[in-house]
């Protein structure tokens, strides 16, 4: 080949390169801005004293030793914890129940009822926390005190009380993304092939069964897909729990990340704030390690051959 064709090969080439990295570039420009800087400032800022004004005070760890010394950052882990266990174990199940049923021949109309799981998903979440704010309302005209009192049932202070606080979030959230995990659940059903569930039937295996059998271990890439954004979520909660209870966050049902946002922007602590965000974000990694061991184990690839009658293969 001679030395100037292969120049100029090199060339176009070379030119090809700069083009991809220039149409891709925007996204990373994007991140840096609005995602790397902020988390590497936040550490940077977890080590000082800042209320976003007054020049910045180096203290060392002593904001990760106010929050430690809180009981409020305790009782806010504690919170996200449970309204996460509230929330998101219901929506993997139902929303496999779902995705099953959305998926079988024997349902009719199934477009329409794929689109009226979704809906929760695309509406506001403004909008859905302040219905459910009347849903769960305190007084005796709310929903839920109203259906109580038919009951003889004393009305509940759902925006007071400790374990009501939670189970009104944790109903909030389910509602809201239990359709999202659904579809993902139903496009990832729609590619085991139709033969292993027939398989499984002329077996005379029963529903519960080609769930077991056949369902879950074919799903298991989209149930660890789910179980992690799922669980980062959960531990994400901030707008449900505010629009619901106001700014005054009451220590019942104050979450981890609204925490770090009333110590930002309520009382002007963002040194704080960034430790207590330095702690969630630590959790997130631990979290999602645990997830990643569990959902190994969930659907352990297992051979769809034979019978399915009693898990015998």
């Amino acid at each position: 080949m001679p030395k100037k064709a292969k120049t100029k090969r090199l060339t176009e080439q070379k030119q090809n390169t700069i083009s991809g990295y220039l149409f891709v570039s925007p996204f990373f420009i994007l991140y840096i801005i609005f995602g790397l800087f902020p988390m590497l400032f936040s550490f940077y800022l977890s080590f000082f004293r800042w209320d976003g004004l007054a020049p910045m005070e180096y203290v060392g760890f002593r904001n990760f030793e106010i929050i430690f010394n809180d009981n409020i950052f305790f009782q806010s882990i504690i919170n996200t914890f449970i309204m996460g266990i509230l929330g998101t174990l219901p929506q993997i199940f139902i929303g496999i129940l779902l995705a099953f049923a959305l998926n079988s021949a024997l349902i009719k109309f199934r477009n329409t009822f794929r689109t009226f799981v979704f809906l929760p998903y695309i509406t506001s979440t403004v909008a859905v926390a302040i219905i459910f704010g009347l849903i769960f309302n305190n007084q005796d005209f709310g929903f839920v005190n109203y259906i109580l009192s038919i009951f003889d049932i004393d009305p509940i202070r759902w925006t007071q009380e400790y374990w009501p606080v939670k189970i009104a979030i944790s109903t909030m959230v389910f509602w809201r993304w239990v359709g999202y995990n659904t579809i993902i659940f139903l496009a990832g059903m729609q590619s085991i092939p139709t033969e292993l569930y027939e398989a499984a039937k002329i077996d005379g295996a029963t529903v519960g069964q080609q769930i077991r059998m056949v369902t879950l271990p074919m799903l298991k890439p989209i149930l660890m897909f789910v179980t992690f954004t799922a669980t980062i979520g959960a531990l994400q909660l901030f707008t449900e729990p505010l629009i619901f209870m106001g700014r005054g966050l009451r220590q019942e049902g104050i979450t981890m990340v609204a925490y770090l946002w009333r110590d930002a922007f309520v009382y002007n602590s963002f040194g704080t704030a960034s430790a207590a965000a330095i702690i969630l974000f630590i959790i997130i990694i631990a979290i999602t390690a645990i997830n990643l061991l569990i959902t190994n184990r969930v659907g352990r690839s297992k051979k769809v051959k034979g019978s399915y009658v009693g898990g015998n293969k």
